[in-house]
């Protein structure tokens, strides 16, 4: 595995360590798990879709919690009885337990779930903030901004006046 040096990069940019930090833990990391396994897919410019493949897990036994930059799917089977074993003469669907994590950028939140045919699907939805969204400038002579008066400082002042 190849170990990537983000010194230059940290040295030239401002406010990107979160992203250097995730990239580094992120190889650091080699988990060899891929269950369950799933599907990124971009829906929209600002929309996306997490699809897991859970044959075999019901509503209940799987768990979706969203933080703040971070999604974790989880799932936990119910324990089977002794009957229920022995029943099964080959185990080929994977039932164990999983938990996946994904990290998630500035504003993306969740907005739906649903558990069809073995499938878990995560809508997600990126939300940007109108303070964060580009405005344009005008470039101008003044610098004064223009005063808006409402109804209410109109009544106050005349009657002061009166």
């Amino acid at each position: 595995m190849r170990s990537f040096d983000f010194t230059p990069y940290r040295r030239s940019t401002i406010g990107f360590d979160r992203l250097f930090d995730m990239l580094e833990s992120n190889a650091r990391a080699t988990t060899g798990d891929n269950y369950p396994p799933f599907n990124l897919e971009r829906l929209a410019e600002d929309r996306y879709r997490i699809t897991l493949a859970i044959a075999g897990f019901k509503r209940e036994e799987v768990d979706i919690t969203a933080q703040q930059n971070l999604l974790v799917v989880s799932g936990r089977k119910a324990d089977q009885t002794d009957a229920q074993k022995s029943a099964v003469l080959h185990l080929g669907i994977a039932n164990r337990s999983f938990e996946r994590r994904f990290e998630l950028a500035d504003f993306i939140v969740v907005e739906h779930a649903d558990l069809a045919d073995g499938l878990l699907t995560i809508d997600l939805r990126r939300e940007v903030p109108d303070a964060m969204k580009p405005r344009r400038i005008a470039i101008g002579g003044t610098t004064e901004q223009p005063v808006i008066a409402n109804d209410a400082n109109k009544a106050d002042d005349s009657a002061n006046a009166a």
